[in-house]
């Protein structure tokens, strides 16, 4: 699955939001550029729940 992080800024955001998914046993790939995040592994609303958790906004994508 897939979701919009606009709040997404720099290196740090995308290695919060992946480290935030991979502590929870799934995989995150995130890049900066198209401000998307991808999480295999994992339930959208989990994924959704943790993106938020580590304080940033998660819009999923269709």
């Amino acid at each position: 699955m897939q979701f919009r992080v606009d709040d997404m800024s720099c290196g740090h955001c995308t290695a919060a939001v992946e480290a935030a998914i991979r502590e929870a046993g799934g995989t995150a790939q995130a890049d900066l550029g198209s401000k998307t995040v991808t999480v295999e592994g994992i339930g959208a609303a989990r994924a959704a729940e943790l993106i938020r958790e580590a304080g940033y906004t998660a819009v999923p994508l269709d």
